[in-house]
């Protein structure tokens, strides 16, 4: 019976193991939206010779990226959570990261749409 009890604590690590690399690998691919959105708006900001009326696209590209890394951050932080002991200790940790991104996603959506996430597009 302790080997079978063994082989389960095992299984327990081993599962646990992987799910915190997967957790890493979609915090590093959150990471890599991010600043590929940015290289890639600056480019193209550069390569318009920098003139004033595609500022504004390039701050829209950018915030794009932003929430889109956030988002994808956000759920790296779920998986991780899981992977390790849940505790309150760590829930906590976890809502209170979850509020300032989701705080962060609204005030981009702000600064790039000129409207909060739940109002409608007027322009559509």
């Amino acid at each position: 019976m302790s080997t079978r009890i063994e082989n389960l604590l095992a299984l327990e690590a081993d599962v646990s193991h992987w799910i915190r690399l997967v957790g890493t690998c979609i915090e590093t691919f959150g990471v890599f939206i991010i600043v590929a959105g940015i290289v890639w708006s600056t480019y193209v900001y550069v390569a318009r010779r920098r003139e004033e009326r595609y500022y504004d696209q390039y701050k829209i590209r950018i915030g794009r990226s932003l929430l889109l890394g956030l988002e994808v951050l956000v759920a790296a932080d779920i998986v991780k959570t899981i992977a390790i002991e849940l505790t309150f200790t760590s829930l906590g940790l976890l809502a209170g990261l979850v509020v300032v991104r989701t705080f962060l996603s609204w005030t981009l959506v702000l600064e790039i749409e000129g409207r909060w996430p739940w109002q409608r597009d007027l322009t559509r």
